[in-house]
């Protein structure tokens, strides 16, 4: 059976509606909700830059969609850095994930609608970290995630260092992952609207 950490469920979920699942019968009504634990479940790992991730997704969408569910495949997605720069890739799968938006190898379409595929760039001219665009109005918003803001503790650090020393004992890892998900958890629940940790700016 599944575990996760409790506060899992208590991440608001992120609400899309998605044209071609509901045209191709794969959900009824064409509209997709994302968990945190699904990301979690797509990566293979929590972390502050899924968390991030997470977070920064579902802010960009709130806004560009402020009265309607935001369109997956509809959304073009740009990054300021390279695919190999830092956790640029993981950030990018992440989002990816939920917009639907992809690079060349990605969905065709089905007689020139429903395309997925050329929506997803790197090394683009923008300010921040990362921009949203929505395809039918041309609004876009651009953000910037600081997870420092949201600092680990000093025993977490402590243990960090064990933990890559391979010094850890059994114990002190299982103590390393209870204070990294607590960290996630400050991230995901007690800072989720904070504009210190999610910086944006609108186009």
């Amino acid at each position: 059976m599944e575990s996760f950490p409790a506060f899992f469920k208590n991440v608001p979920l992120i609400h899309t509606y998605d044209p071609l699942a509901k045209l191709l019968g794969s959900v009824q009504d064409g509209i997709i909700k994302f968990s945190y634990k699904q990301i979690v479940k797509i990566t293979g790992h929590s972390c502050p830059t899924v968390a991030g991730a997470f977070l920064t997704c579902k802010r960009a969408l709130e806004i560009l969609y402020p009265d309607s569910l935001p369109v997956r495949g509809e959304i073009k997605v740009e990054f300021k850095e390279a695919l190999e720069h830092g956790v640029t890739g993981v950030i990018a799968n992440v989002i990816s994930n939920i917009t639907g938006a992809t690079k060349e190898g990605g969905f065709k379409g089905l007689g020139g609608n429903f395309a997925r595929h050329s929506l997803l760039e790197y090394e683009a001219d923008i300010n921040l970290h990362v921009k949203f665009t929505r395809l039918d109005t041309n609004k876009s918003i651009e953000l910037t995630y600081n997870p420092n803001i949201v600092p680990p503790s000093q025993r977490l650090q402590e243990l960090m260092q064990l933990v890559i020393s391979k010094n850890a004992s059994e114990g002190e890892m299982k103590e390393f992952g209870v204070l990294w998900q607590e960290r996630v958890k400050r991230i995901l629940i007690d800072n989720a609207n904070n504009d210190r940790m999610i910086i944006f700016q609108e186009g």
